[in-house]
């Protein structure tokens, strides 16, 4: 994934500008900074979801908003890509694989899947749990999941440390590097990195 001189500029001015980035695949980014400096714009930006105001964006060799949204995918990003607190972990399952696998899919493995979909991410919870039960990590987790249904190049993930304390930032970043070590790459944003020491591969302040 490869970004060149990229900005964002909205009604009050520049939302973020001249960021950088050169990242191969499997590589896992902490994207760190405080609320206002652009770090919800830039994920959906480096997505495909946003139009830059100056610089590129290519994920392996696509390039274009259309072409980047058909490799990249959201997980949790607040605004944009939600669970809904009412399905329970199988239901948004279910949903994700059905999209990727047409109605035939339900009769052929289906159980299976959703259990490796989950361990794909290292989550641990069961089906019928609901979404608004799970802990911050986990919903995290499960948006991870459901993004990677479609087994996209770059999974981007939004406040991936809100609410959470040290220790368990930590260890969700872990599981996000095991993700990326599948070849996957992975760029979160946080307001601190420093959870993210030793796993990420690479830091992006803004």
């Amino acid at each position: 994934m490869r970004a060149r001189d990229l900005g964002v500029k909205g009604a009050r001015g520049w939302v973020f500008r001249g960021v950088e980035l050169d990242v191969p695949a499997g590589a896992l980014v902490a994207v760190s900074g405080i609320a206002g400096t652009g770090r919800t714009a830039l994920l959906l930006t480096l997505a495909g979801r946003m139009r830059p105001a100056e610089g590129t964006v290519a994920v392996g060799g696509a390039t274009g908003l259309r072409r980047i949204q058909r490799v990249a995918a959201l997980g949790i990003v607040p605004g944009v890509t939600e669970l809904d607190p009412a399905l329970t972990v199988r239901e948004h399952l279910d949903e994700a694989l059905a999209l990727r696998e047409g109605v035939l899919g339900r009769f052929r493995g289906r159980e299976a899947r959703r259990r490796r979909t989950l361990e794909r991410v290292g989550l641990d919870v069961a089906p019928g749990t609901l979404a608004e039960e799970l802990a911050p990590d986990e919903a995290q987790l499960l948006g991870a999941a459901l993004a990677l249904a479609g087994d996209p190049a770059l999974l981007l993930l939004d406040d991936v440390d809100e609410g959470l304390p040290a220790g368990r930032q930590h260890d969700l970043w872990r599981r996000l590097a095991g993700i990326a070590a599948g070849g996957v790459t992975v760029i979160a944003s946080c307001h601190d990195a420093a959870p993210a020491e030793g796993l990420a591969t690479h830091a992006l302040p803004l």
